[in-house]
């Protein structure tokens, strides 16, 4: 690990994952030192209970920042990226499921994007059958809200510009759900995100994730950050199926009817009205607390040089 300032840091969260942590520093380290990168690698104790964090403290290749209980995978990542130095932030995990060896490549490749994901060819996680089908229609959705083919939403391989990430630190939520946090925002403000295909091996040690609970986590954090950026792309559609209902209903009323509205007409109007309303505010919202300052693209700055 090089002690000037270093081009790439890779944080690393760590939770209970004892028995693999040094095999996976080494296996980054090498892969790092091959490309002849400079770099640092950080190690986020999040309240591991088997010796993890004090293994952590006697390797010689990392630095290392301790909670004193778990606070999730969201928070690790969030600290070690605002404590990191390097131009480049990698975010990866430490049991034996993403290929660290290919780390330097998948920095290769951010040359003229702003972030580059580790898209996962396979699913290896438990409960296939469960969540399979919940992954493709959070990916569906997010794909919709976003406008922009999302092939792995929730890929925790990723590299990132860290000026560009630094923005977007406070809004990542304490879960597993922080990856898709970051994917959104990047996509909702107008970053490039590139997608690689990667194996994906079975983990090492016990999974920490609940399909049930961290599943509600991801829909309802893709719907609140589009909310935050792009409140038209969720409210347009529902309102407008209902003013093309209510119109509808509306003119067989006045035809069959002799001129009269029924009741179930004006409701159906007034739902869309109400919705028409509140997509219009939450746009108006959005562009009222619109940040005033952000970092220039990197295919803007690609261009110019």
């Amino acid at each position: 690990m090089s002690e000037e300032r270093p081009y790439v840091s890779v944080v690393l969260p760590l939770f209970n994952e004892v028995t693999h942590l040094e095999a996976e520093v080494t296996r980054i380290s090498k892969a790092l030192q091959n490309a002849e990168l400079t770099y640092e690698i950080i190690v986020v104790d999040d309240g591991s209970t088997d010796g993890s964090g004090e293994l952590a403290e006697r390797l010689e290749e990392v630095r290392v920042l301790r909670f004193a209980g778990n606070r999730g995978s969201g928070s690790a990542r969030r600290y070690g990226t605002m404590m990191a130095r390097g131009e480049v932030v990698v975010w990866t995990d430490v049991d034996m499921t993403y290929p660290n060896d290919r780390i330097a490549d998948l920095v290769a490749s951010l040359d003229g994007y702003d972030q580059v994901v580790g898209a996962r060819t396979t699913e290896e996680g438990t409960i296939k059958v469960l969540r399979k089908p919940a992954k493709w229609l959070i990916r569906r959705l997010a794909s919709y809200l976003s406008k922009t083919p999302i092939p792995d939403l929730n890929s925790g391989f990723r590299a990132f510009r860290r000026e560009v990430g630094d923005q977007f630190l406070y809004l990542l939520p304490t879960g597993f759900s922080c990856v898709t946090t970051i994917t959104m925002a990047f996509l909702s403000n107008g970053y490039s995100v590139k997608y690689v295909p990667i194996d994906y091996a079975p983990r090492m040690g016990e999974s920490k994730f609940h399909w049930w609970r961290d599943t509600k986590r991801y829909v309802l954090q893709v719907v609140r950050m589009i909310l935050m950026h792009e409140p038209i792309r969720f409210f347009g559609p529902p309102a407008v199926l209902l003013w093309l209902v209510g119109s509808g209903k509306l003119v067989y009323d006045l035809i069959d009817k002799g001129f009269r509205v029924a009741t179930n007409t004006l409701v159906v109007l007034g739902l869309a009205f109400a919705l028409t309303g509140i997509g219009l505010m939450a746009d108006l919202m959005v562009q009222l607390n619109m940040k005033r300052h952000e970092v220039i693209p990197a295919a803007l700055t690609s261009a110019g040089e």
